[in-house]
Parts: structure tokens; C-alpha cells; sequence
């Protein structure tokens, strides 16, 4: 298991868009993935689930991966958040 914890860092927050990316980034992979968020713990394969975090800008969030490719898991999460969304991994279909 592993966790890590990130900041949101662009302006608008996790709302539709950068959720929609998250989810269809972390969709494929063999590990549980949970962001938690004070109280709140959630699915991060769940698009509902990472919405309803309402995370916004400079929110902190724990991510925690547990499974067999939670690395690369990890890896493309902190990639997306430090990118600040707009930095999308190849594995995930670019919205048209």
C-alpha cells in the first residue's frame, strides 16, 4: 500500500473536467484507489465519488493505492495533479 499526499494546484479546483480525467486515468488499473479528503474517503475510479469531494484550490488530498501496479498508479496521479490536469498521460483518450 501506498499513500501520498497532494495539493490541489489549479485554480478551478477538481470539478467536472479534471475528474472526468482522473477517473478515465485510474480506470484501468489492477489496484484499489481511494482519495480522502478530512473526512471524507472516496473511490477514485468513481467520477460521482471525486466530485463530491469538492476539492478546490490548495485543497490537500490523500491518496492511497493498494494493488499490484499501485506504483504506476500513484505515479500517473502525482503526474496529473502537479501537471494541473492539462499535462494528460497517453493511456488516457484526450476529450475532443
Amino acid at each position: 500500500m501506498l499513500e501520498q499526499t497532494v495539493n490541489v494546484l489549479n485554480r478551478a479546483g477538481i470539478h467536472a473536467r479534471p475528474a472526468s480525467i482522473l477517473v478515465r486515468a485510474v480506470k484501468d488499473f489492477n489496484c484499489d484507489i481511494r482519495f480522502e479528503r478530512g473526512n471524507d474517503v472516496v473511490n477514485a475510479k468513481s467520477i460521482m465519488g471525486v466530485i463530491t469531494l469538492g476539492a478546490m484550490y490548495g485543497s490537500e488530498i490523500r491518496v492511497v493505492t493498494d494493488g499490484i501496479d499501485e506504483q504506476q498508479a500513484m505515479d500517473t496521479i502525482i503526474h496529473l495533479f502537479n501537471s494541473k490536469f492539462e499535462d494528460i498521460p497517453e493511456t488516457v483518450p484526450t476529450q475532443h
